[in-house]
C-alpha cells in the first residue's frame, strides 16, 4: 500500500504543477494543445475541445504543451494571434509562474493543516528515555526535569513551550561545551572534565555531578538520555506563521545547499533525486502518515523553488528570458536563447545524476534514507 500511496503523492504534485500552467495559460487565452501526466510513449489519450488530454508510460514528471512555446514551431495561421510567443511579457511570466506557485501553495496549505489541526511536537527539557550503561543511567531518571547544566538554565515554571525547546537546545550545548578526552578522541571516551547537573524529580532539587562520554557517531560528549516532547496546539494564525517561518528556512538550505554543490563533496553527498525522495515518502506512509504528507510538502516545495532557478528548461529561465525581453524592448534572439539553455540543461542533468548516483548508493548499501 506504501508503493502506491507514494505513488498517488508524487502523482497528485505532477498534475496540481502542470495544472497551474493549465490553468493559468486558458484563463488569458492561449491555445493549449495537449496536457499530459507522465512523459511519452503516450499510452491514453482523449480529445476534448482543443486539447487533447494524455497519460505517458514514464513516470517521471509530466508537461503541458501550449501553442508556441518553441519560436520555430509551425502554427496554423487561424491560431498564430493565441501562441504562447505572440502575447505580452506579463501573459507568460503570469503562465509559467502558475506551476511552481501552484507547489508553494500546497506545501503551505500541507503545513498549515499539520499545524492547525494536529498541532505540534516541542522538546522540553525533561528526561524520557536514558541508555543502559551510559553516564546519565547512574543518576538520573525517566521524568526527571533539567533545571541546569553548568549553570545553563533549563526547566522552568511558567516558561512557554518554545522557551523550553529552546533551553533544550542550550543544554545539549553545554553538555558537549568544549570539553575533551582525558586520551585521544575515541568512542566512549571521557570528558577531562564533568558537568554540574541540577534536576527535579518529585517536586525536589537535587545536584549531581556527571562526566560526560564522546559519542563517535554524534561527535559530540553526551549523557546518555533523551529528552521528552510535549504537544503544543496552535490556533489557525500560528499555524500560518510557522508554516511560512519553516518553508523560509527549508527555501534558504536548498538555495545555499543548491550552491554548494560546486565546490563542497559533502554537501554533493547529501543531494537526493525522484528514486530518493520516492523512497523517503514510501518509508514515511509506512511510519507515519503525517510525516509523509510533511515529506510531500517539502517535496512540493522544493520542486516550486528549484523551477524558479532562471536557466531553461526550468519554468525560472523561462520566466527570466520573457522579463529580459520586456527589458531590451524586443524578442530575444533564438541563439541566444539555445545557447542559455545549453547551461541549464547541463545543470538538470548534473543534478539528476548526483541525486540518482546517491540514491543508488543508498538503497545497495543498506544505508536506507533515514526515515524512521
Amino acid at each position: 500500500m506504501s508503493w502506491l500511496l507514494a505513488f498517488l503523492g508524487f502523482a497528485v504534485l505532477i498534475v496540481l504543477h502542470e495544472l497551474g500552467h493549465f490553468t493559468a495559460a486558458k484563463a488569458v487565452g492561449m491555445r493549449v494543445e495537449r496536457f499530459a501526466l507522465f512523459f511519452p510513449p503516450l499510452v491514453a489519450r482523449k480529445q476534448i475541445g482543443e486539447t487533447e488530454y494524455a497519460i505517458g508510460a514514464i513516470p517521471l514528471g509530466g508537461y503541458v504543451k501550449i501553442s508556441g512555446m518553441n519560436l520555430e514551431e509551425d502554427i496554423p495561421e487561424e491560431h498564430a494571434h493565441r501562441a504562447y510567443h505572440r502575447q505580452p511579457v506579463w501573459k507568460r511570466v503570469l503562465v509559467i509562474f502558475a506551476g511552481p506557485a501552484v507547489n508553494i501553495v500546497l506545501a503551505f496549505l500541507i503545513l498549515w493543516g499539520i499545524f492547525a489541526f494536529g498541532g505540534r511536537e516541542l522538546v522540553t527539557p525533561t528526561i524520557d528515555q536514558i541508555g543502559k550503561g551510559t553516564p546519565a543511567a547512574a543518576v538520573l531518571e525517566p521524568g526527571d526535569r533539567i533545571v541546569s547544566v553548568d549553570g545553563v538554565a533549563g526547566y522552568t515554571s511558567g516558561a512557554t513551550p518554545e522557551q523550553l525547546e529552546e533551553r533544550a537546545g542550550d543544554l545539549r550545548s553545554a553538555i558537549n561545551g568544549d570539553r575533551t578526552c582525558t586520551t585521544a578522541p575515541r568512542n566512549g571516551c571521557k570528558a577531562t572534565e564533568p558537568v554540574t547537573i541540577v534536576y527535579e524529580r518529585d517536586g525536589r532539587e537535587r545536584t549531581a555531578t556527571i562526566t560526560p562520554e564522546y559519542n563517535a557517531q554524534a561527535e559530540r560528549f553526551l549523557l546518555g538520555f533523551a529528552f521528552g516532547q510535549q504537544h503544543d496546539d496552535v490556533g489557525p494564525v500560528q499555524a500560518a506563521s510557522l508554516s511560512i517561518t519553516g518553508m523560509w528556512t527549508v527555501t534558504r538550505l536548498t538555495v545555499e545547499n543548491i550552491v554548494k554543490l560546486f565546490y563542497n563533496s559533502e554537501a554533493r553527498k547529501q543531494v537526493s533525486g525522484v528514486v530518493g525522495s520516492y523512497e523517503a515518502t514510501r518509508q514515511s506512509f509506512e511510519f507515519d502518515t503525517v510525516q509523509a504528507l510533511t515529506v510531500l510538502a517539502l517535496i512540493s516545495l522544493s520542486l516550486g523553488i528549484i523551477n524558479l532557478f532562471p536557466f531553461l528548461p526550468l519554468d525560472g529561465g523561462h520566466i527570466f528570458w520573457a522579463l529580459a525581453e520586456k527589458v531590451r524592448g524586443r524578442a530575444i534572439p533564438l541563439a541566444v536563447m539555445e545557447r542559455a539553455s545549453f547551461v541549464g540543461i547541463m545543470l538538470v542533468a548534473f543534478l539528476f545524476i548526483i541525486g540518482l548516483t546517491n540514491d543508488v548508493g543508498r538503497i545497495t548499501s543498506g544505508e536506507g534514507f533515514g526515515i524512521r
